[in-house]
């Protein structure tokens, strides 16, 4: 089961923290997917159920 962990003002800010999260080794999900509409449309980023705390130490690191 995936979360909603954070929203993001466009594609260019999701695919950012997509590349952040996946050298971390944390799985995301970017909806809609970047291919998908406007790279300035607003995107959500979700992560695994599991994995919140995961994603919230990266976000501690930075």
């Amino acid at each position: 089961m995936w979360v909603k962990f954070m929203e993001v003002p466009d594609g260019y800010a999701a695919a950012i923290w997509k590349e952040l999260f996946s050298t971390e080794a944390l799985s995301v999900r970017v909806v809609p997917p970047l291919e998908v509409g406007e790279m300035r449309d607003a995107r959500e980023i979700w992560v695994p159920d599991g994995k919140t705390h995961v994603a919230r130490e990266v976000l501690n690191k930075i």
